[in-house]
């Protein structure tokens, strides 16, 4: 299949690489035009010079970029995607933006008599590395019949959750409990560490028990260790976050721990911590 993808950042290049092994023809496009061109040095593919030149002639075009607004420009710019693509393609967004965003993408791709999903996906960048990302889409079930064999190629699970953004508002779901995992798991293993415990001992024992998390299993030993350079960094999260607490306030849905805990990941930015791993919670309360 004839396919673009817009954005090689650390999830978006080895998405983008899953789809050119798996032997689909891959048009790459980056803002930042070095990163396409590493990405041709391991990846067989093209590079577009813009996202409208990218995505010309592609039956699916995927974008994974930063926030609300580089979207719209990668998308619905003078020579963004939308631009380029032809009636009854495809255009999928793995980026994380609100759900508003969502419905306006499905709006303007509706209008060219294209398909629009919302895709974003949850695993981090080892699971876009290893092809075992969670993919949450929104969107028409006929566009979502078409793309979700190719999205198989980096998602474990790619499940189609309702009409544009459905797969927002479920990324809001995965970002609070996230939030509120982390800042448990760091109050527990600092609580382990001052009184005395074996605090990497202690997560084994009760990771086999009723508080049993990913986030325990994957970073309770890193955390201890005070090693951050895994996974998401607290940047992106405070932006995820800002779009939880804006679409909660829209909907008086209280959230009031994500509030909390998103104040906490305020100070540790505040202390130079921004490029951190959202596990980083407990480097607070370490030195308190």
């Amino acid at each position: 299949m004839k396919l673009a993808f817009l954005g090689l950042g650390v999830m978006g290049a080895p998405m983008a690489g899953h789809l050119a092994t798996a032997g689909h023809e891959v048009t790459v496009y980056n803002r930042t035009a070095e990163k396409a061109e590493a990405w041709l040095k391991d990846h067989r593919g093209r590079r577009g010079a813009t996202p409208a030149a990218a995505a010309e002639g592609a039956a699916i075009v995927f974008m994974c970029v930063g926030n609300d607004d580089d979207v719209r420009a990668v998308a619905m710019g003078r020579d963004g995607a939308l631009a380029g693509m032809a009636a009854g393609a495809i255009l999928v967004d793995h980026t994380t933006v609100s759900a508003e965003l969502a419905r306006e993408l499905d709006a303007a791709a509706s209008a060219k008599g294209a398909g629009f999903l919302d895709a974003p996906v949850s695993g981090g960048q080892a699971g876009a590395v290893n092809g075992r990302l969670t993919v949450m889409v929104g969107g028409a079930e006929a566009a979502f019949r078409i793309a979700e064999p190719v999205m198989r190629h980096y998602g474990q699970a790619v499940t189609l959750m309702g009409p544009a953004g459905s797969g927002q508002l479920t990324k809001m779901v995965n970002q609070i409990l996230i939030a509120g995992l982390v800042q448990a798991l760091s109050e527990g293993l600092n609580f382990a560490v001052r009184a005395g415990l074996d605090a990497g001992k202690a997560a084994e024992v009760i990771a086999k028990g009723a508080a049993q998390s990913w986030q325990l299993e994957n970073r309770a030993r890193t955390m201890i260790d005070g090693r951050f350079e895994f996974g998401f960094a607290i940047d992106w999260m405070r932006k995820d976050l800002a779009i939880c607490l804006a679409e909660a306030r829209r909907r008086n849905a209280p959230l009031p721990v994500t509030a909390l805990v998103d104040q906490f990941y305020q100070r540790v930015q505040e202390r130079g911590g921004g490029r951190w791993d959202t596990s980083a919670l407990i480097h607070l309360l370490a030195q308190a």
